[in-house]
């Protein structure tokens, strides 16, 4: 039996959190500025910029260990299939769009991704003609260890100055 309209609304009207749910309180406008202050945005070319270091990183470390150069590029072949296309999405949603809707905006953003996503299976399929001697293996553990190395660059995010610090 279905309820009426006002006796399913009424369920949402209820209190279940507790005081948790009480507890919430908006920002003021300037406590949101002291926050965006504290967290400054992170940069995705930082993002990439870490990427390449960790691929790079990786390439190495797999030459001295292995002593096979095969494993080396197909490592950084595998970074460059997250760093490359990642430099396509950046540069997209970092160009200049001024007067662009929100919508539009967001329109723009998965444009990128889809080019981004397109891009990264191309190299994909690319790689055994591209790589000699490709190692799937070592392509892989390059691709998602430096998908993965995103957290690096929010750790190296640049800390503001507090007043305490000095200017």
């Amino acid at each position: 039996m279905a309820q009426p309209p006002q006796a399913r609304t009424e369920r949402w009207d209820d209190n279940e959190d507790g005081p948790e749910q009480q507890a919430f309180k908006p920002l003021t406008r300037e406590e949101a500025s002291a926050l965006r202050q504290q967290l400054p945005p992170l940069s995705p070319w930082r993002v990439l910029m870490v990427q390449v270091a960790v691929g790079v990183g990786l390439a190495l470390l797999a030459a001295l260990v292995t002593r096979r150069v095969e494993l080396a590029w197909s490592v950084l072949y595998g970074a460059a299939c997250v760093v490359l296309p990642g430099a396509l999405l950046a540069h997209g949603i970092t160009s200049q769009h001024d007067g662009m809707s929100p919508v539009g905006r967001v329109g723009r953003f998965l444009w990128w991704e889809v080019v981004k996503v397109a891009c990264a299976v191309a190299m994909l399929v690319l790689a055994p003609k591209l790589v000699p001697n490709l190692s799937w293996l070592a392509l892989l553990v390059g691709l998602v260890v430096c998908m993965k190395s995103y957290w690096l660059a929010m750790l190296w995010r640049r800390r503001p100055r507090t007043e305490a610090q000095g200017n």
